[in-house]
C-alpha cells in the first residue's frame, strides 16, 4: 500500500482533494513524510515495504530513531506540506502511537539537541503535550533562540525606529551610518594637500537623527493559532525590542477565540513564549475590536495584525471592525507572516477584503516592519 493511500485511511475526510497531482514533484515529499511515521506501523506488523522485499528495514513502533533532530526536521516538513487539520492528526498519532513521546517527556533528549528556531517551533506547537519535567530544558531552549534572534535583529530595528537622518543638522556623535561625505569635504577643503593630492580631514561631519517626542501607540495583535508559530516567535522578540523604545507605547495582545492582553510580558519574550497557547479556533474580529477600544489617540496609533486571516467567525464582522479602525484614522497593517523568510500561507480572499477597506496586507521580516513603522510614524 502506498503511503498516500495510508494517508487517506488514517486522516479520513481531511485527505480528500489534498493530494498533489500524479506528476507533481512534491508527491515524493508527501510519501517520504508519511512513510517516516506510518511506515513504522506496517514494518512492525511484518508488512512488505512499498517497493518490495528489498526495502531497508524500518524501526518498529515505539521509536522514531535514529535521532531527535531528525524528528524536528520531519515535523517541520509535515507542517509545510499538509493542511492544519491533517498536521494536528499526524502529530497526535506520532505522540500517542509511534513513540515521539521522548521529545516531550525526556529532558535528557532535549538537552542533547542544539537550540534552533525549528526546534522551538516544534516545542511550542506541542506545548500542550509537554511533561512538566522538561519545562526547564524548554525554557533554556526558548532563551537561547530568543537571545540569538534579538542579537541579530536589535541593531537593524533600533536603527530604523530611533529616527531618520536629518540632512539639515549635524550631530557631535560619530556614528558611521550617519556620516555626511559631502559636508565633510566642504568643511575640510581648506586642508587640501595639493602636493600630496589628498584631502586631510580634520573634522568629519555626521548627520543628526530626528527624534519623535510624542509617543505613538502601537497595538501588536498576534494570532496564536497553530499555523502562526513562526510569526509568534518573531512577534515576541519584536515586542521585546519595541517595549524598550520611548518613541512608542506598546500594547501586546494575543488571540485565538479569546483575547488576552500580555502587555505586562512584552519586555520578557521568554516568559511570553512560555505563556502563549498555540492552537484552537480564531476570532480575529474580536481582537481587532479590542484594539480599537484600547486606543486613546487614533490619529497617533498603529495596529499591526499578525494573522493567517482564517477567520472563524463571520467575515463581515472582521471587515466591519477593520473599517471602524480605518475610519477613526488609525494606521493599520495586516501581516500574513512576520518571520525571517516572510513566506506566508494565508486566506487571500479574506486578506483582499481587508485591503479593500483600508488595511494593507503584506508579509514582512521584523526589519522591514520596523522600516514601515518608522515611515508611518515620522510625523
Amino acid at each position: 500500500m502506498r503511503p498516500t493511500d495510508r494517508w487517506r485511511l488514517v486522516l479520513g475526510r481531511y485527505a480528500e482533494d489534498r493530494l498533489p497531482p500524479p506528476q507533481d514533484p512534491r508527491g515524493s515529499r508527501y510519501e517520504a513524510a508519511l512513510d517516516y511515521l506510518y511506515g513504522r506501523e506496517y514494518a512492525g506488523r511484518g508488512g512488505r515495504g512499498d517497493d518490495g522485499p528489498g526495502d531497508q528495514a524500518v524501526p518498529g513502533p515505539g521509536s522514531l530513531d535514529p535521532s531527535a533532530p531528525s524528528v524536528v526536521d520531519w515535523l517541520g516538513e509535515v507542517r509545510e506540506l499538509f493542511p492544519r487539520e491533517s498536521v494536528e492528526t499526524i502529530e497526535r498519532h506520532a505522540l500517542d502511537r509511534y513513540g515521539l513521546t521522548e521529545l516531550v517527556t525526556d529532558p535528557e533528549v532535549l538537552a542533547r539537541i542544539e537550540p534552533s528556531e525549528a526546534l522551538l517551533r516544534t516545542l511550542l506547537s506541542l506545548k500542550g503535550q509537554l511533561d512538566p519535567a522538561v519545562l526547564g530544558e524548554v525554557r533554556r531552549i526558548v532563551r537561547a533562540v530568543v537571545e540569538d534572534l534579538r542579537r541579530r535583529l536589535a541593531q537593524e530595528i533600533h536603527q530604523a525606529l530611533t529616527g531618520r537622518v536629518s540632512q539639515h543638522r549635524h550631530s557631535p556623535h560619530a556614528v558611521a551610518a550617519n556620516f555626511d561625505p559631502r559636508g565633510t569635504i566642504r568643511a575640510n577643503l581648506r586642508h587640501w594637500d595639493a602636493a600630496g593630492g589628498r584631502l586631510v580631514v580634520e573634522r568629519p561631519l555626521f548627520f543628526q537623527r530626528n527624534t519623535r517626542r510624542i509617543p505613538w501607540e502601537v497595538v501588536l495583535l498576534v494570532d496564536q493559532s497553530g499555523s502562526m508559530v513562526g510569526s509568534v516567535i518573531h512577534s515576541a522578540v519584536m515586542a521585546g525590542i519595541l517595549s524598550g523604545l520611548p518613541a512608542y507605547r506598546l500594547r501586546l495582545v494575543v488571540f485565538d477565540t479569546s483575547v488576552v492582553d500580555l502587555t505586562d510580558l512584552a519586555g520578557d519574550p521568554v516568559e511570553l513564549l512560555m505563556t502563549v497557547q498555540l492552537g484552537g479556533g480564531t476570532n480575529i474580529a474580536r481582537a481587532v475590536t479590542y484594539a480599537g477600544q484600547a486606543i486613546d489617540n487614533p490619529a497617533r496609533a498603529v495596529v499591526v495584525l499578525v494573522s493567517d486571516f482564517c477567520e472563524g467567525g463571520p467575515p463581515s464582522q472582521l471587515v466591519a471592525a477593520v473599517r471602524r479602525l480605518v475610519e477613526a484614522r488609525v494606521t493599520t497593517i495586516g501581516l500574513a507572516a512576520l518571520d525571517g523568510t516572510a513566506h506566508p500561507a494565508y486566506d487571500r480572499a479574506m486578506a483582499q477584503q481587508l485591503a479593500d477597506v483600508g488595511m494593507p496586507v503584506a508579509a514582512l521580516t521584523p526589519g522591514k516592519l520596523a522600516e514601515w513603522l518608522a515611515e508611518v510614524t515620522a510625523r
